[in-house]
């Protein structure tokens, strides 16, 4: 699931703890994601970063420098703790600003990776996430929180101007996610007893967002992403034909769709036009889910 959504987000995947890329990522987006350096300056030693930090301006705001453990394979040039606290005092001595450990407008870090020294804007993840689980209602077999914020990551990875549908939005804990990273979804459910639940767990976190009682069949709108949690028949009666027919509906009223299945439904996919673009198993207790990104 993780290289997934790392996939998704930044167009390839990383063998180790660390991912470079020129894609720019809020890292309290992912539940997989700790931290991201934003380079500024990279050298071969710190003494070279130490000339070039000496150029930085930091105007109207205090800042903080922080030494970035690497737990990759350069992790064998990580400096003990004294080491560490020095090349950050250091680092800090030399930028032309005002130093603040306890309340920093700005936080800089510095690391060893791939044997070379980086110094850049530091930003730490928050588990947005972790939060969530404290909702008012919640449903036995929904997507965990965790899951739920990576499926929409998956499927709505540049979320500007595009157009997003949870059309079985059961409890709305894929709502909940997109909604608190500002994407543009609305949610529907057959089952009118659900989605005053669904409502409320969206209000509960301070977010607004459409939820309607609507078949899946009966949507007209057209989304550029809609996510489907496909119903399954431990927990709810839905036949093979009517499987299909919510494949087929999301055919008409989606480009692109992520679905979340606990039975192989490649087939219909398949037969009903969809081109599977990725996939991953995520599990859950006895259940083994597959997440497919399809357009």
């Amino acid at each position: 699931m993780c290289a997934l959504e790392m996939r998704s987000l930044f167009g390839s995947e990383s063998q180790t703890s660390i991912l470079e890329s020129h894609v720019k990522i809020d890292p309290s987006r992912s539940p997989f994601i700790k931290e991201r350096l934003a380079v500024i300056y990279e050298g071969e030693s710190p003494q070279d970063l130490l000339k070039q930090v000496a150029t930085l301006q930091v105007a109207g705001a205090t800042f903080k420098v922080i030494y970035v453990k690497n737990g990759g394979p350069s992790k064998n040039v990580e400096q003990g703790f004294e080491n560490r606290r020095a090349i950050e005092k250091e680092i800090g001595l030399h930028i032309n600003g005002m130093a603040d450990i306890h309340h920093p407008k700005r936080l800089f870090g510095v690391m060893n990776v791939n044997g070379r020294w980086v110094f850049g804007d530091y930003v730490k993840s928050e588990s947005v996430w972790f939060r969530h689980q404290q909702k008012p209602h919640s449903y036995s077999t929904a997507l965990n929180t965790r899951v739920a914020r990576a499926v929409v990551n998956i499927a709505i990875p540049n979320p500007s101007g595009i157009k997003v549908i949870d059309p079985c939005c059961g409890i709305g804990t894929v709502l909940v996610e997109a909604l608190s990273m500002g994407i543009d979804i609305v949610g529907s459910d057959r089952n009118p007893l659900i989605l005053g639940g669904a409502r409320e767990n969206i209000a509960h976190f301070g977010l607004s967002g459409e939820v309607k009682l609507k078949d899946i069949r009966d949507i007209t709108n057209q989304y550029d992403v809609a996510i489907i949690d496909l119903p399954y028949n431990l927990c709810s009666v839905i036949t093979p034909e009517e499987q299909t027919e919510m494949i087929q509906s999301a055919r008409r009223f989606a480009k692109k769709v992520v679905v979340i299945t606990v039975e192989p439904i490649d087939e219909i996919l398949i037969n009903e036009g969809f081109v599977i673009i990725d996939r991953a198993i995520v599990k859950k207790g006895s259940f083994t889910r597959e997440v497919i990104v399809c357009k």
